[in-house]
């Protein structure tokens, strides 16, 4: 979780999502179901896409760490 400041790249993350809301959500969250769900809101409609890439984008402080199984 997030501790309340944005770093310089989640602001820059904020103004991507202003064009190309699913991005944004991919360079945060990777291939996710964030992802598919944000894909979906945009195609529903422009806002809501950019309004779940923003809460995100503030909610998750840094990139999804890729787990490995060995």
């Amino acid at each position: 979780m997030s501790n309340g400041t944005s770093s310089t790249s989640d602001v820059l993350l904020y103004f991507l999502a202003i064009f190309v809301p699913f991005l944004s959500v991919f360079m945060k969250r990777g291939c996710a179901a964030d992802l598919w769900i944000n894909i979906a809101l945009c195609i529903l409609g422009w806002i809501p896409g950019v309004i779940h890439a923003w809460y995100i984008i503030s909610k998750y402080s840094t990139p999804k760490e890729i787990r490995r199984t060995y």
